[in-house]
């Protein structure tokens, strides 16, 4: 039983990285119907660039993340407004194959900056384990929780009692309209990027100290985002929580009776049985609701 509650533990923790790399997703489309698949880039530039300023010139931790937090933003910027705006009156499609040859792009970027090898960053609060009728709960574990459950919860005020967060609700359901009502769809896209690369650099330098970041996380990081918001609904906050952190415990859980590898099989092979039976998602909510 303590293994099993184990595996849950951990599957908890991979779980809410899935969910912070979903709701990446969630809070762009929700504003500009685009559908980013270099999200996991921000993850990894957030691990890298946060080890780059902490080891190499050698700024305190807490300034190192603050920094490494808006150079991914500012990437996130750039990346929509050369490549992404110019396509958006194209087509989806086009959108979709330009954010993966970005992702392809930022892996190939960062193998040449930082090399092969996984990089990994101090744990914010010591490596300590918090030891439960047997069971270990790492307090990194907890901050990558915590970190999931505050930025849910920020992104539900903005959304449902900001005016910046009706305004961009408005620019993803009618732009025309937003626009003739005084709406800045433009910036509201842009704060979009910025927000959501602002939420998967926080989860990259927290997940760093538990599995090391390469040039390659990026990619895997973007596909279980990915697979963790169509699982909980696309569209919906609440539904990219639960579908990451419903792939992260069936990762987890499925190396308790088979090797490592099949661990993504499996939960594949959910996420084909969960759409087959119910299209919408586990919430089955509307993608242009304004609620979490």
């Amino acid at each position: 039983m303590v293994k099993w509650i184990q595996l849950l533990v951990t599957g908890i923790t991979i779980g809410s990285i899935y969910s912070l790399i979903a709701l990446g997703y969630v809070t762009i489309y929700r504003t500009s119907r685009v559908v980013n698949l270099a999200q996991g880039a921000f993850v990894m530039f957030g691990a890298l660039f946060t080890f780059s300023l902490l080891r190499e010139l050698n700024l305190p931790y807490w300034l190192s993340a603050i920094l490494g937090i808006i150079g991914v933003a500012l990437v996130g910027v750039a990346m929509y407004l050369l490549v992404i705006r110019p396509l958006i009156k194209v087509s989806l499609v086009s959108i979709i194959l330009a954010t993966i040859a970005l992702s392809i792009l930022f892996e190939n970027l960062a193998l040449v900056r930082w090399g092969g090898y996984g990089k990994t960053l101090p744990a914010f609060s010591g490596d300590q384990a918090i030891f439960v009728g047997g069971v270990a709960v790492f307090r990194q574990s907890l901050w990558v929780i915590g970190l999931m459950i505050l930025v849910l919860v920020g992104l539900y005020l903005l959304t449902n009692y900001t005016r910046i967060g009706k305004q961009m609700t408005a620019t993803a359901n009618d732009p025309g309209a937003a626009s003739l009502s005084g709406v800045n769809t433009g910036r509201m896209i842009i704060l979009a990027f910025v927000l959501s690369a602002v939420i998967g650099a926080l989860g990259g330098i927290a997940i760093t100290p538990i599995n090391q970041t390469s040039y390659l996380s990026g990619g895997i990081y973007a596909l279980s985002g990915f697979v963790a918001a169509v699982l909980g609904g696309w569209g919906s906050s609440t539904g990219a929580v639960v579908g990451g952190l419903a792939l992260g415990v069936i990762q987890s859980l499925v190396t308790g009776f088979l090797p490592a590898g099949y661990q993504d099989a499996i939960a594949y092979a959910v996420l084909i049985l969960v759409l087959y039976f119910r299209p919408s998602g586990l919430l089955g909510v509307r993608s242009s609701e304004g609620e979490a």
